[in-house]
């Protein structure tokens, strides 16, 4: 049996599909997640040949450091995509799954630079930088 997923921004201008397992969800709390969303980023991952486009009209990338692009809805400016250009994984915004996405959040990351408007207190592992447990690329 093969897994699908499928996701999309607020407006539907970009819409995609997963074939396969996800990730867990991971809460990545550093400055740039901060910046783009306005909060922490939840966000799951895949190997990228199992991400499919369906709808793209919207998607536009923005290079927020060297190898690293992020995806957003240039129409509703909905962040769907963490991508490190080098590696076999793009990170999905977690909350852009239709639900349910039958995942669950396993850790926070960046957490030395997480805002001071809120404490982490849901008990789960946290990290200092992106070190992921089980070897995954970044967080997000």
């Amino acid at each position: 049996m093969t897994n699908k997923a499928t996701g999309g921004c607020l407006c539907g201008a970009v819409k995609y599909q997963v074939t396969g397992v996800l990730r867990p969800v991971v809460a990545c709390h550093c400055t740039q997640c901060q910046k783009t969303s306005g909060h922490h980023v939840a966000a799951t991952s895949a190997p990228r040949e199992n991400i499919a486009l369906l709808e793209e009209q919207g998607l536009k990338w923005y290079f927020s450091s060297k190898g690293i692009r992020r995806g957003f809805c240039q129409q509703c400016g909905g962040n769907l995509f963490w991508d490190h250009t080098d590696k076999s994984t793009v990170s999905i915004f977690a909350g852009t799954l239709d639900q349910p996405s039958k995942l669950k959040l396993v850790e926070h990351i960046y957490v030395e630079d997480k805002a001071d408007y809120y404490e982490i207190t849901d008990g789960l592992p946290q990290r200092v930088g992106f070190q992921i447990s089980g070897g995954a690329d970044h967080g997000e």
